[in-house]
């Protein structure tokens, strides 16, 4: 459960970086997925 969790995660955040045009976007969809991991706990 826990690794099927971990993979969902990762291939939505390569499709975030993924999906960025600027370093400056990046920033932006790391910072946004570090708020939605914190979130969980």
């Amino acid at each position: 459960m826990k690794t099927a969790r971990n993979f969902v995660f990762l291939a939505a955040l390569s499709v975030m970086v993924a999906g960025c045009a600027t370093v400056d976007g990046v920033g932006r969809d790391l910072s946004g997925a570090a708020r939605t991991v914190q979130g969980w706990f």
